[in-house]
């Protein structure tokens, strides 16, 4: 990138927070310290106000904006390959706010670029799984929860818990949302149980804005995910499982906590972090003839336990399993 082009994203940057570090400029275009206060030096003899404070950051002065930016044919075909995952991913109240957005970034491109986008939208397509072809995204959930959040607003929840098979009905001040494993989540402090609670966002029966609001002061998202992990008690599993049916695990393996694999002379050899050493072994018997497991030695003496007793199922066929 040359440096004309460094200087224009280092406005745009400047314009998209409130506050932006120095170091955080010269993480993003690989720069040292020492060119990005030449940088920003060149952008205030340009007459742009900006206002930096030692040790916070640099921010531009509030009624300060720039026209309408021009975005790369690469910018634009992002933005499209996003509203694919918005569509498919996100309920439909979400959808129509970034179709909006995206009417607007089109509305800015050069002709030849809008062409391209319409070209484009019909090599682009975002599949959801088999398994969740059934899900109901016109509950509109994440756009009230994302509006709790922002206003501090207590929600009501009819909430459907797997592991009980219960119904209950709660208040919630929600902290973040995020989307794991084909499923979106809702952090929240739960008035119920006066702790912070996993919702699957799928399992709300009936999600409703109530007239509270809470003075709370949780953490962010990041930060209870983060404790969450740490106090979370998870067990590194490494096998090497045959070529021939390693691809064949592909849909199952982060389920399973997938962390990485590495091709072996003989074998892939996986790793995965699980917080189910049981959950894990059952799993693996499915393909247990065509995979080894390295270790731990716990899961390898759980498994030989589960197989026992199913070579005594089979040869006892008359003994009644209760």
């Amino acid at each position: 990138m040359n440096r004309i082009d460094r200087i224009s994203a280092i406005l745009i940057q400047l314009q998209s927070r409130r506050v932006v570090k120095a170091a955080d400029i010269a993480e993003r275009f690989n720069i040292s310290l020492r060119t990005v206060y030449r940088d920003v030096k060149t952008l205030e003899e340009a007459g742009v106000p900006i206002i930096g404070e030692a040790g916070i950051g640099y921010s531009i002065m509030d009624g300060y904006r720039l026209p309408p930016v021009m975005f790369t044919k690469e910018e634009a075909t992002a933005f499209l390959t996003a509203e694919k995952f918005v569509e498919k991913m996100t309920d439909t109240a979400t959808t129509k706010h970034y179709q909006s957005a995206m009417y607007k970034v089109k509305s800015v491109l050069r002709s030849a670029d809008k062409n391209m986008l319409e070209d484009m939208d019909e090599h682009i397509a975002v599949l959801k799984s088999k398994k969740h072809q059934g899900d109901d995204n016109d509950r509109n959930a994440l756009q009230p929860i994302l509006n709790g959040i922002i206003n501090k607003t207590v929600l009501g929840l009819d909430y459907f818990a797997l592991h009980s098979q219960e119904n209950s009905s709660r208040h919630v001040e929600p902290v973040g949302v995020f989307f794991s494993e084909g499923y979106w989540h809702l952090i929240a402090y739960c008035r119920l149980r006066n702790d912070y609670r996993d919702f699957r966002i799928d399992r709300i029966k009936r999600l409703y804005t109530t007239e509270l609001y809470f003075n709370k002061q949780h953490p962010t998202l990041k930060q209870y995910l983060s404790k969450v992990a740490t106090e979370q008690k998870l067990h590194t599993v490494i096998m090497c499982v045959d070529k021939k049916i390693a691809g064949h695990l592909d849909a199952q393996k982060y389920y399973s906590g997938f962390v990485s694999q590495e091709e072996l002379d003989d074998c892939i050899q996986m790793t995965f972090l699980t917080n189910s050493i049981e959950g894990f072994a059952r799993w693996y018997l499915m393909f247990g003839d065509q995979a080894q497991i390295t270790s731990p030695d716990y899961l390898k003496d759980r498994i030989r336990e589960i197989l026992d007793e199913m070579v005594k199922n089979i040869t006892s066929p008359d003994v009644l399993l209760t």
